[in-house]
């Protein structure tokens, strides 16, 4: 079951349409800074924690991105997974398609994927939990447009060991939580994720990257949002 949807395009905070929206991690985050957050997934994400319509990203984008004060949008990233091209599993590329339906709204964006597609997206951004005090490394790359730019933020050390793909994750140690790890409960409270279920986590973008990048977004426009 989806939530209603009530496509809003002015108001007291600026609208984000949160696009390949999964269970929400990306959305949280820019709720987080100070939008108006919509998501849209072709799958029912009973999960989201925020106004969601169920449909085709690419088409919703299109016809409605526009109407949006900036637009988050992060194809699925099976095609580049490592884990897809070992089991022989076959995915559509959507960057490219994404990439031009987000330039043809004219509003700013961000379009998200994994260490495997970061040669087919534009000057990305990366970011690590470890930027963000987070537990888990997660590589994210970030391509920006529609006038938006980001800075790369210094990377630290990955000081703390990393638990292989899957397993429990000892004291002092960071986890991946991909795959069937084990660990919801600590996967939510390591990526600040208390609504999501195993599926969200594997793919889930932290909300405290997001959340930088829209107070980032915010900062660039000077724009001032109401409480």
């Amino acid at each position: 079951m989806t939530q209603p949807t009530d496509i809003r395009r002015d108001g007291p905070r600026p609208t984000c349409l949160d696009a390949f929206s999964c269970q929400g991690g990306a959305g949280m985050g820019y709720y987080r800074a100070g939008f108006d957050v919509t998501g849209v997934d072709k799958d029912a994400q009973p999960r989201y924690p925020l106004g969601f319509h169920q449909g085709d990203a690419i088409t919703f984008i299109r016809t409605f991105g526009a109407g949006f004060g900036f637009i988050h949008a992060s194809p699925p990233c099976q095609h580049d997974s490592d884990c897809q091209r070992l089991q022989g599993n076959q995915h559509p590329d959507l960057i490219g398609p994404t990439r031009d339906a987000l330039n043809a709204t004219g509003r700013p964006w961000v379009m998200e994927n994994v260490r495997g597609a970061a040669g087919k997206l534009r000057n990305p951004v990366m970011l690590c939990g470890a930027m963000f005090g987070i537990e888990t490394y997660r590589h994210r790359y970030f391509e920006t447009g529609g006038g938006f730019t980001l800075p790369q933020l210094p990377h630290p050390e990955h000081g703390a060991p990393q638990a292989k793909m899957g397993r429990p994750v000892p004291p002092g140690w960071y986890g991946q939580y991909v795959g069937n790890f084990s660990g919801v409960q600590r996967a939510r409270d390591v990526l600040g994720v208390p609504w999501m279920n195993r599926d969200g986590i594997r793919e889930c973008i932290p909300p405290a990257y997001t959340a930088w990048i829209g107070r980032a977004f915010l900062a660039s426009r000077a724009v001032r949002v109401a409480a």
